[in-house]
């Protein structure tokens, strides 16, 4: 196999390589055999064109010619000419299937179904990546900055698949990138002649360095080693690193990890941008099954997650310390023994198809007894998965705390604690007046945080004229917030968010929970716990009571007993034994998913398709087509910079390289990038002079000496006897002269004439005048072309 058939396979093996890490984004992941088909049929036409061989201009656009005509057969034959010739619809159809997967993308959560829109954005993003690197590494004979585009491929997988794309990937996609620089290398080195091995090693103690039998170490095998040393450093480092858990190859969820008693942190995340996207989706799907005993369970939230960080543009996790699970949890905070608590069990199977992060529990949970690698983080009371721990088929038992506080002890709830009200009370310097005075107003004629916040629920869920709506533009911000308060419509993210902020600015403690409402009871006893009950509310501190809900989303959710008017009074009574007619084990059959009807569609009852993910609060989640062009139109400005560099590379190489043109036009070659060199570090030609002059003037100008001066005096009288002798002899060697020649220019020149030289080169104004010529050369013919038409035409008309 040939030198440039090894990089030819070995470009196309690193761009499948790196592609893997987008495997895990759809299933199922059939789309990738049609994107190696599409790219093999792109390197095979550019290995024959390069054999023919063609200029790499035409190179490049047969290879797109290819791409674009297999693409259509695979995608649009119905619509093309002959079944694979493009024509006006097959563009047409291929925008809409382009804003079809752009809607799928943002439709579905992680891993997405294998739409047709979806699959054309991968295997036209593979192909446009895998052309990239097979024009620079074969034919540029690059393969360095090959590594670009297939950095900026696992880049885009590893950021939609939530920050890491997992070790697998990354080694892939590390393996391939180096398969593709030791091919290169191996080109490079077979073009020295034999390789040198280096010396012999005996296994013997005290023979000689001569002897024979040993092994050889040859560079390649050393670049191997290197290689492997090399990606075995780049996986163990961030694991030996404390604070380097995550990374280029971590979860990339952004939680703290580490083993049993040992400590870390959760990172702040915010679970909220996949939220608006699931309670858009036309059908509901199982998540979670559970059985408690629980008499009334109205009001059995499970919560995910606390999200008390807001700084203007979005609430989130706070960073917070994590630890082993504990057998029993802490007491609440604030929570006194003087209010009504029940204690209640329950016991919770997940569907195999819910991977969460975080644990679904009621709150506040008191004991949770679950198998795997979970943490607990005690300020917001949530267990969180430890090393890609995740909710998948997790069968776990919570026992928890009905905490049923009275009006009257809300009523009369003390102060906070300072430490806790300066931290939860913090709200952005952003924050428009309106809002404040917005809840100023609600709230006139309250005597306390409790009447004040029960004023702000029912202004949200009843008497403020809000409009449930998940189509309205999703969004945490203060502007947002603001918004919302204007046009009166959203969903139970606004509602909360706006509920808290108000809360705040009068001074409550408040913060925002994530997780899902309670469910549907079955006819078996058990509760389903589907994609449409993922739900958001506010969470308000009461001393005594401790964080205690609030539901201000109307059409959602049950109002707390506490802030009715007919909320019952009592003492505090033991811990309930639970009911033994539970069944530990419930039933893990998913509930029938019931059909979507146009109204439930449009008050968002019609549940998401995944759980609630971790990300941003920016909205729906990150179009690939998007990233892809962003990544492509970034990688070609950064050539544009380029262009001359690899230009001149291109320019020296069929220059000084072999080929089978005569001696004197090698000759004459030769001396022409000797003079282009002198150009490009400051010395101007001048045509007019002999090639000795011309030699005697390189040689002062550019202070030369040495080998370098001699190599240019002995180039220049071949030159002479190429032009002049009747009868010129081959000269040898001339390209090494070149070299030499040029490496005097490099050690006379300053630092920045050398890197003019380099990515600057003044010679590449040739480049500008041949196309200059060409441009005026074929006007010219097209201009004779049209003049003899019309002389042949116009007499015809005439007659007809």
């Amino acid at each position: 196999m040939s030198g440039r058939a090894r990089l030819t396979l070995a470009a196309w093996g690193a761009t499948l390589m790196a592609s893997g890490a987008l495997l895990p984004l759809v299933k199922p992941a059939t789309w990738i055999f049609t994107a190696a088909f599409v790219l093999a049929l792109v390197s095979g036409v550019g290995t024959l064109a390069r054999r023919a061989p063609l200029a790499q201009p035409l190179t490049l656009l047969a290879q797109l010619a290819v791409a674009l005509l297999a693409l259509t057969a695979i995608f649009a034959r119905e619509q093309a000419i002959l079944w694979f010739l493009p024509g006006p619809q097959v563009f047409t159809h291929a925008a809409d299937l382009f804003a079809a997967g752009a809607e799928d993308v943002g439709r579905y959560a992680i891993p997405a179904p294998d739409t047709e829109g979806i699959r054309i954005m991968l295997v036209g993003g593979v192909v446009a990546i895998g052309l990239m690197v097979d024009t620079l590494a074969v034919s540029f004979r690059k393969a360095a900055p090959a590594g670009l585009p297939l950095l900026a491929l696992y880049s885009v997988a590893a950021g939609l698949s939530g920050g890491g794309a997992g070790w697998l990937w990354f080694l892939l996609a590390a393996s391939g990138y180096l398969l593709l620089l030791l091919a290169e290398g191996r080109d490079r080195l077979s073009q020295w002649g034999r390789v040198f091995g280096g010396a012999q090693r005996s296994a013997r103690p005290g023979s000689s360095v001569a002897g024979g039998g040993g092994p050889t170490f040859a560079p390649a095998r050393t670049g191997r080693r290197i290689g492997a040393v090399a990606m075995g450093v780049a996986m163990v480092v961030p694991f030996a690193l404390p604070g380097f858990t995550g990374g280029l190859i971590g979860n990339g969820d952004g939680e703290g990890t580490g083993g049993e008693g040992r400590g870390g942190t959760i990172s702040a995340v915010n679970p909220l941008v996949s939220l608006q996207d699931n309670l858009r989706q036309p059908e509901d799907r199982e998540v979670l099954r559970y059985r408690t005993n629980a008499r009334d369970t109205s009001g059995l939230y499970l919560r995910l997650v606390a999200l008390d960080q807001f700084d203007g543009t979005s609430w989130k996790s706070s960073a917070r310390p994590i630890e082993a699970v504990p057998k029993q949890l802490p007491w609440p905070d604030g929570l006194s023994q003087s209010v009504r608590i029940t204690e209640v069990t329950s016991n919770f199977v997940a569907s195999e198809g819910y991977e969460q992060k975080w644990l679904p529990m009621p709150y506040p949970a008191g004991r949770v007894d679950i198998d795997g690698r979970w943490r607990y983080e005690p300020a917001g009371r949530m267990l969180v998965g430890d090393d890609k721990q995740t909710t998948k088929g997790a069968r776990y038992t919570v026992s928890s705390l009905d905490v049923q506080p009275t009006s009257e002890q809300l009523a009369a709830a003390g102060d906070a604690p300072e430490k806790l009200l300066r931290e939860y009370t913090k709200i952005p310097a952003s924050l428009p007046a309106d809002v404040k005075a917005t809840a100023l107003q609600v709230t006139k004629g309250a005597r306390n945080d409790y009447e004040q916040a029960v004023k702000l629920q029912e202004w949200f869920a009843r008497d403020g004229g809000f409009r449930y709506d998940v189509d309205v533009e999703s969004g945490t911000g203060v502007q947002a917030i603001s918004r919302f308060l204007k046009d009166k419509e959203g969903f139970c993210v606004h509602f909360s968010f706006s509920m808290a902020a108000m809360a705040r600015s009068l001074g409550i403690p408040a913060r925002v929970a994530v997780g899902f409402m309670p469910g549907t009871t079955q006819t078996d006893g058990s509760v389903s716990v589907g994609i449409r009950d993922a739900h958001a509310w506010p969470e308000l501190y009461f001393e005594g009571a401790g964080w205690t809900r609030f539901e201000p989303t109307p059409s959602r959710g049950s109002t707390p007993s506490y802030t009715q008017d007919n909320t019952p009074s009592g003492t505090a009574t033991g811990p309930a034994q639970p009911e033994q007619s539970a069944s530990a084990q419930p039933s893990a059959a998913p509930s029938a998913s019931a059909s979507c009807t146009p109204q439930e569609r449009r008050l968002g009852d019609c549940g998401p398709e995944e759980a609630v993910a971790g990300a941003d609060s920016s909205g729906g989640g990150p179009n690939p087509l998007t990233v892809v062009l962003i990544v492509v139109g970034v990688l070609a400005v950064l050539a544009i910079p380029l262009f001359p560099l690899l230009w001149r590379t291109r320019i020296r190489a069929r220059r000084l390289g072999p080929g089978g043109a005569a001696a004197g036009a090698r000759t004459l070659a030769v001396w022409q990038e000797i003079l282009d060199t002198a150009w490009d570090y400051g010395i101007e030609p001048d045509e007019s002079q002999t090639p000795r002059r011309t030699a005697a003037r390189i040689v002062r100008l550019g202070e030369l000496g040495g080998e370098a001066a001699d190599a240019v005096h002995r180039v220049a009288r071949a030159v002479e006897e190429a032009l002049y002798a009747p009868n010129p002899r081959p000269a040898s060697g001339l390209a090494e002269e070149a070299a030499r020649i040029r490496a005097g220019f490099h050690a006379s020149a300053d630092r920045g004439t050398r890197l003019r030289a380099l990515l600057a080169p003044r010679s590449a104004a040739r480049l500008r005048w041949s196309t200059a010529a060409r441009w005026s050369e074929t006007n010219t013919r097209w201009s004779i072309q049209r003049e003899a038409l019309l002389t042949r035409a116009i007499p015809r008309l005439r007659r007809n």
